[in-house]
């Protein structure tokens, strides 16, 4: 469907832009990556077109200037361009890229705020991004440890940059890595503004879930005295943020298929018994041959075969938010020399309280009217006692025999980001520049998750989804928020640091021989140095800190009982939302951060405890480029065609120190590996003025993506504490290499107007491609407290070996990445923008800017087990955005809507032939201001106005439509955040 859809579209595209004509827009070619300083300032103009009446500013002269860079760039390039110096359009940067056609933007439900970039659909470590040209990483939030090439935005407040470019067709004097694109984020200078500016703004933030109030401002001062120029910004903010819902933890599977041998994916001789744990994806039992078993109507086989999720539980956390970042600027601007010296730092802290609370069904095997603990005993296994089947064959009702378990979960992260550039350009001659660049920035990320979970056995629950699936019915006899019914509390304490350095330099040789306005060709050569460190540890203090004393008396160890003492009767930060659902818990008894982080020192315990030398590693990327670019335009029967052609030649080298398994398999040493691999890269993009106002684009080249350093340096990584699972490193991963095509139309059909239609094509090779073993455990060489033994299965930990540690025979999923798949991605890109002045007044001052993305991808099938083949794009079918606005005089008011269709989301089949996927989502964000003067405007700022529901599912393609939304996970509302306050401009 998704090919005629597109076939369509590029015709309807097509079509719409083949029926217009036009007058012209002056041009300059200029294919580098354009800082404030490079790119000439497109020349205001009013509504009308005239030069000189009224200047165009706000939101809407913003979309202008936009317009004018995207008309004068050679590739396929994209601009959002601050209102004003430190008036950035959106309170976040990654808020603002999602208007750009092609650009899908997933949020922090933590924080509401936009977090990570993709690409055309590719996910964020497909994106380069670079600030001012130089290359930088950095995480947050709890990404910290994962070792990825994401880009964390959020990290970042907007009012630190002036301009964002977006160039999603290669070009040789890019930095290489990004096959979805490049984004380059340009910080303000002095001499963007030749006259003295002091802005400010001062705002509060509100979230209609968590009813908090708390406060953001900013402060920017630039000034100019001669040839030098200083700038000095800072911005601050607060914010706190409540989310609540459902959790599953994996999907769904039958009792059926969890006890069936060989539904696994794994080749194993026919007639072969596999142990209890590789029966599915989880593994619970049903007793209906209990006496108290009721079947409701139902047929054994019925029951047998229903799905239940892996956990049944309901979530609800609590994060409080600090950003504070600073921006600088030092330059002298003269007629032939120009030099800058430019920093940031910024620095963002989460405080984050989250509760989960719920039936594991995974963990079934409890005794009946007893405390003991999962797996005991003799009568074992989930007793339905009223259970009912709905229309996609999922199970609920009243179960017997069932168990409760529940996290009180404190998760701290702080990024600290550092960034400073040196910058240099000489005019030689008037047909010669020389310009430099160097570059150090480091981002130093910790992460900790302090845990502490606690059971109730043996008792009756229900568990109804039928009347709210995000706020389901979890009830029981048994009184949750009474601490005394809690049993066998454990904990789960870690903390997780990721460094990341980068050392650049780039040094470029313009020369511009021709020039004469009708013809230009000019050369580029230069160079790049990109030397890359990341280091990550992570550390469990959980058996530290189960030493630590208690107010009862003991230790948390050896007084289990007295633990209890210190449990609350309620939820910390109050009563949760039940979605008009009073079966779901809205109270129920916690432990309190107090407790975990002073009391038992989470935190001292985590740094006490020796790092997991399994998975830690420091890592450096060294890269040398080298690159030629020649450009130039020459008329056509009178019409202008711009070339840019060129090539890059990367060197690539990984350096690793990691850990690996010791000899006969016990214990780790320290081990060094080298890796590395070069790359020829050529680009080529033209642009042909048909007519004046239309515009012919194309482009062709190679680029490429490397892979997670996790995946390259790592030794063995834990992904999962419940899960029998491990992965290793490959140093020698290639990075994944990719032959891009681009063309579009484009219709400037009046000022700040445009419409155009383009398609696309990506030919991935070398894509990563997991390859899982089954091994014994004891073959790792990773101990036991590492995963949570009563959640890996039947058998994993028995009774005679203490309860706790793990059969070294039980088998481990060991997963290690190869470069053996492929993928292909085509698509079209529409975009319309238009100032509606021909409108009477005063509907003169309103606009729109839209854009529309249509995907196909090819190469990544989800196999059912009985051998058919479903097509499963990990990238959106489409993606929309749509902003209005209407300026006019004093006032302003802007709404976008932002939507992307579902995204597959793993296509490797864990035995139960279900589909995970991201829903589709569709956020509505708004802006009102009103400018009394200069000195003062009132403003409103809001982010997910609808409380979009978040959530991902699980779709089997073998029953009717609709199954997957009855199969949530992680289905969350955000809440609403609201800012209010003033800005102006002395």
């Amino acid at each position: 469907m998704g090919k005629n859809i597109l076939t369509c579209a590029v015709s309807a595209g097509a079509l719409i832009v083949m029926l217009a004509g036009a007058p012209a827009f002056a041009q300059a070619a200029d294919p580098a990556p354009a800082t404030p300083q490079d790119a000439p300032a497109p020349e205001a103009q009013d509504e009308a077109g005239a030069a000189d009446d009224i200047v165009v500013t706000g939101f809407r002269g913003s979309l202008n200037k936009a317009v004018e860079l995207k008309r004068e760039s050679i590739s396929f390039r994209d601009s959002i361009v601050a209102e004003d110096i430190g008036k950035f359009p959106e309170a976040n940067v990654a808020d603002s890229l999602q208007r750009i056609p092609g650009v899908i933007l997933s949020r922090d439900g933590a924080s509401n705020e936009g977090q990570r970039i993709s690409i055309r659909g590719l996910g964020s470590d497909f994106t380069v991004t670079t600030i001012n040209g130089a290359p930088v990483r950095t995480t947050s939030a709890q990404n910290v440890g994962s070792s990825s090439r994401d880009f964390n935005y959020d990290v970042f407040p907007s009012e630190l940059f002036g301009r964002v470019d977006v160039y999603k067709s290669p070009l040789a004097n890019l930095e290489e890595g990004g096959i979805g694109g490049v984004i380059d984020l340009q910080t303000p200078r002095p001499f963007d503004n030749n006259e003295r500016v002091i802005r400010y703004t001062a705002q509060a933030n509100y979230n209609t879930q968590s009813k908090e109030w708390r406060p953001r401002g900013s402060l920017l001062l630039s000034d100019t005295w001669g040839n030098f120029g200083a700038l000095f910004g800072v911005a601050y903010a607060k914010n706190v943020n409540q989310r609540s819902g459902f959790q599953s933890t994996g999907g769904g599977t039958s009792g059926y298929n969890s006890s069936a041998l060989g539904s696994r994916p794994y080749h194993v001789p026919p007639g072969t018994t596999l142990p209890a744990n590789t029966s599915g994806p989880f593994n619970f039992e049903l007793n209906l041959d209990s006496p108290l078993a009721n079947l409701g109507g139902l047929t054994r086989s019925q029951v047998e075969n229903g799905y239940l999720p892996r956990f049944y539980r309901i979530y609800a956390s609590n994060t409080e938010r600090e950003r504070l970042g600073f921006v600088g600027s030092l330059q002298y601007k003269s007629d032939r020399f120009e030099a800058s010296i430019d920093g940031i730092f910024s620095e963002l802290t989460d405080q984050t309280d989250e509760f989960t609370f719920g039936v594991p069904v995974r963990n079934s095997r409890t005794v009946a009217g007893t405390t003991s603990a999962p797996g005991t005993g003799t009568n074992s296994g989930l007793i339905p006692l009223d259970v009912h089947l709905d229309e996609y064959n999922n199970l609920y009702g009243t179960f017997g025999n069932s168990s409760i378990l529940t996290e009180s979960f404190y998760r701290d992260t702080k990024t600290k980001f550092k960034y400073g550039i040196v910058r240099a350009s000489y005019a030689v001659t008037d047909t010669m520049k020389l310009s430099a660049q160097a570059n150090l920035s480091e981002s130093k990320a910790v992460y900790s998750e302090n845990r502490i979970v606690s059971n109730i056995y043996g008792i009756t629950t229900t568990f109804d989804p039928t009347g709210n699936v995000t706020y389901p019915t979890i009830s029981s006899p048994v009184d949750f928020t009474n601490t005394a019914n809690y049993r066998s509390p454990s904990l789960g304490f870690a903390i997780n640091d990721e460094l990341d350095k980068e050392k650049t330099a780039r040094a470029v040789l313009d020369w511009t021989p021709i020039d004469s306005g009708d013809q230009l060709l000019s050369l580029k050569l230069g160079g790049s140095y990109v030397s890359t460190t990341k280091r990550v540890q992570r550390q469990d203090g959980s058996s530290i800190a189960s030493t630590r004393a208690i107010p009862q008396g003991g230790t948390f160890a050896t007084n289990p009982t007295g633990v209890f003492a210190n449990m609350d009767p309620f939820v910390q930060f109050g009563e949760l939302a039940n979605g008009g659902n009073s079966g779901y818990p809205s109270q129920f008894a916690t432990f309190s951060r107090d407790f975990v982080m002073n009391v038992l020192d989470a935190n001292g315990a985590n740094r006490a405890a020796i790092p997991a030398l399994n998975q830690a590693f420091s890592a450096e990327e060294i890269v040398k480029s080298a690159f030629f670019e020649t450009s130039f335009k020459f008329p056509i029967a009178g019409h202008p065609l711009r070339v840019n052609w060129g090539v890059r030649f990367s060197d690539t080298r990984t350096l690793i120190d990691n850990y690996q398994t010791g000899p006969g398999g016990v214990g780790f040493v320290p081990a060094k590996r080298e890796g590395g691999y070069q790359n020829f890269l050529p680009s080529a993009n033209l642009t042909f003025d048909i007519t004046p106002k239309f515009v012919l684009r194309a482009s062709a080249g190679q680029t490429i993506t490397r892979g997670s350093l996790a995946t390259i340096a790592a030794g063995t990584r834990v992904p999962n504490i419940f899960n029998p699972a491990v992965t290793v490193g490959n140093p020698d991963l290639r990075p994944q290499l990719a032959s891009t095509y681009d063309a579009a139309l484009e219709w400037y059909f009046a000022p700040g107007g445009l419409l155009s239609a383009g398609v696309f094509q990506k030919n991935i090779v070398d894509r990563p491609f997991s390859v899982v073993e089954r091994v014994p455990f004891g073959t790792l060489g990773i101990p036991s407290n590492l995963f949570n033994c009563a959640s890996l299965g039947a058998g994993a930990c028995p009774p005679a070996l203490g309860g706790s540690t793990i059969d070294p025979n039980f088998l481990f999923d060991r997963t290690i990445t190869v470069n053996q798949s492929e993928l292909k991605l085509k698509g079209l890109e529409l975009a319309y923008q238009q100032n509606f002045t021909f409108l009477p007044k005063p509907f003169d001052g309103l606009g729109i800017t839209s854009s529309f993305t249509l995907i196909d991808q090819q190469g990544d099938d989800f196999v059912l087990r009985n051998g058919d083949r479903i097509s499963m794009q990990g990238v959106p079918d489409y993606a929309y955005s749509v902003t209005a606005f209407y300026e006019k005089g004093p006032l302003s008011i802007r709404g976008s809507y932002n939507y992307r269709a579902k995204t597959g989301q793993n296509s490797q089949n864990t035995g139960n032939d279900q589909v995970p996927y991201l829903a589709p989502q569709g956020f509505l964000d708004g802006t009102i201001s009103y400018k009394l003067n200069d000195l003062f405007e009132l403003r409103i700022d809001a982010l997910n106005i609808t409380n979009e529901n978040v959530y991902f599912y699980y779709e089997n393609p073998t029953q009717p439509d609709g199954n997957g939304q009855s199969r949530r996970d992680n289905s969350y509302f955000n809440g609403t955040t609201i800012s209010f306050g003033i800005r102006g401009r002395f």
